[in-house]
């Protein structure tokens, strides 16, 4: 029996790892790459094997770097099954349409600049003279439905006559809507037949909603061995959903691998007491300069968790109740399926909200976005607001229209709460905006590029780290010594190169046998 690392491998997003025996191949997450776009384009484009050849899939949590090239596996000869908890089945109903409409999406704007390039071009005579205004808006009218829609079927059709390249999605929302008939939902804790002779148990990740450590358990040649997934492992003390699971059944204790994350495999986050305090802080500072927050913030997770620890402030009066808007229909939805799992909550959101009859994701400041035109007209808005949209990453979404009306003002606070992948938007606005605030904000403002365009970054950037879903190197160890778990091995995954280098730096020098593999690499478990 062997596995193979085909994602995430000394990187941190596309989890996909394939465990194989005589008689099983189980397949771990199958997620997207996230980053640069043509490198991430190039990862995604080709699945490592054939689909066919898969007996099921374990899904750890719904996140797309984790489930995110699902629909690839079951639009080709894929026959088995999509194993996971109930909640995560039930975000993914969601989270891979969504994922789909946006690739979609951004297919289609691309393809429009490229026909549009094409068309200016050969009316320029290559170039020989530049259009007028109006020759230009003749071109655009054609692409266009209205003024902000597109005729995507007048795109296709140019593209193919003059032959243009293209660009096509992964995948389509009809073909991620079909994938969802591959999904089944267990409870943590029992047992589920995943293959001949392999079978797979739930525990609680702390990471996510539905967020699962997943021990599989499969017999070959008469041997019996034991794989631990981490899947992405959260932090002990937060608000919402229960701490990472320590105390595993007696059957499943003993690992001959332990396939681990390791995002911040090399640095330490702020308490989690500290968290409300500093987000506190923080408005407070920009509330006194007449500013708004804008908070990228992931649909799934992040955003719950801010509603969460905004409405407890706000509950307190321990800040002035500015509107507070969530403009991502994908969070909308999300969070409605939050309310559908209260058996998952931790103890505190019983005591705090549930138990005097409240929903800790909805009070009277609260304002749940859903049309363009509303985010159009909420993008302008000038007094104090809080904003929460979506990507995370600043990849994309509604996030970067609310950027390019606020990034300019040096009223207005970028809040980042999460990890920000090397290479994203997020991640420049967050370093470049670091780099602005510890030189004491003097000289000219770093100028950030997207959407076509540059604008200077003279808004406050502000990083909040007790956020994080990600537990920190000192709590991934407590998470190793504190359990009940008798670990042979360790593969260290889901990290930059760095960071999981420091991890497996530490691993070894507490007396734990580490692996670092490479992407496509084998490791054989005996």
């Amino acid at each position: 029996m062997y596995i193979t690392f085909y994602g995430a491998a000394r990187e941190v997003t596309g989890s996909m790892h394939l465990i194989t025996s005589e008689t099983d191949r189980i397949l771990l997450d199958c997620g997207m790459f996230q980053g640069r776009r043509k490198e991430s384009d190039r990862k995604n484009r080709t699945l490592p094997f054939a689909p066919e050849i898969l007996t099921n899939v374990v899904l750890s949590h719904a996140h797309i770097d984790h489930s995110g090239r699902i629909p690839m596996l079951t639009r080709e000869k894929f026959a088995g099954r999509i194993i996971c908890t109930r909640a995560t089945a039930d975000a993914c109903q969601y989270l891979l349409p969504d994922s789909a409409y946006i690739q979609e999406s951004d297919a289609n704007y691309l393809n429009y600049k490229t026909v549009r390039a094409s068309l200016s071009r050969l009316r320029s005579g290559n170039g020989t003279r530049k259009l007028s205004s109006r020759e230009m808006n003749d071109i655009k009218s054609l692409l266009k439905k209205d003024r902000h829609g597109l005729n995507v079927e007048a795109i296709n059709e140019l593209i193919e006559k003059y032959r243009l390249e293209g660009v096509e999605p992964l995948y389509t929302v009809e073909e991620a809507e079909q994938s969802l008939d591959a999904f089944d939902g267990y409870p943590y804790g029992h047992p589920v037949t995943i293959g001949i002779n392999t079978s797979c148990t739930f525990y609680e990740a702390g990471h996510i909603l539905g967020s699962a450590i997943s021990i599989i358990k499969a017999r070959e040649n008469g041997s019996q061995y034991t794989i631990g997934y981490t899947g992405d492992i959260g932090r002990f003390d937060k608000p919402i959903i229960k701490d990472p699971t320590l105390k595993f059944r007696e059957e499943d204790r003993n690992l001959d691998l332990l396939v681990m994350e390791s995002t911040y495999g090399n640095r330490l986050h702020e308490p989690v007491e500290d968290l409300k305090p500093h987000l506190k802080r923080i408005l407070q500072e920009t509330w006194a300069r007449k500013g708004s927050v804008v908070i990228p913030s992931f649909a799934f997770g992040r955003t719950q968790e801010l509603i969460y620890v905004l409405h407890e402030l706000y509950d307190n009066h321990e800040i002035e109740r500015v509107p507070v808007y969530i403009d991502s229909p994908l969070g909308v939805k999300l969070t409605r399926v939050f309310g559908e799992h209260p058996e998952v909550y931790d103890q505190e959101t019983q005591e705090t909200f549930l138990k005097k009859g409240k929903n800790p994701f909805s009070f009277g400041q609260i304002r749940f976005v859903q049309s363009v035109e509303d985010s159009m007209a909420l993008m302008q808005e000038t007094r104090p607001h809080i904003v929460i949209a979506s990507s995370g990453m600043c990849e994309g979404g509604r996030i970067l229209h609310h950027l390019r009306y606020k990034i300019h003002n040096p009223d207005n606070t970028i809040l980042f709460v999460g990890y920000m992948a090397q290479h994203t938007l997020g991640r420049r606005i967050l370093e470049q905006g670091e780099a602005f605030e510890d030189s004491g904000r003097t000289g000219d403002p770093p100028v950030v590029r997207f959407l076509n365009k540059e604008y200077p970054l003279r808004a406050h950037v502000v990083r909040l780290g007790g956020f994080s879903g990600h537990g920190d190197q000192n709590e991934m160890m407590r998470f190793l010594k504190k359990s009940n778990l008798i670990v042979k091995r360790i593969a260290v995954v889901h990290g930059e190169a760095e960071q999981s280098a420091a991890f497996a730096d530490r691993l070894s020098a507490e007396g734990f046998q580490v692996t670092l593999p490479y992407q496509g690499q084998s490791i054989w478990i005996r």
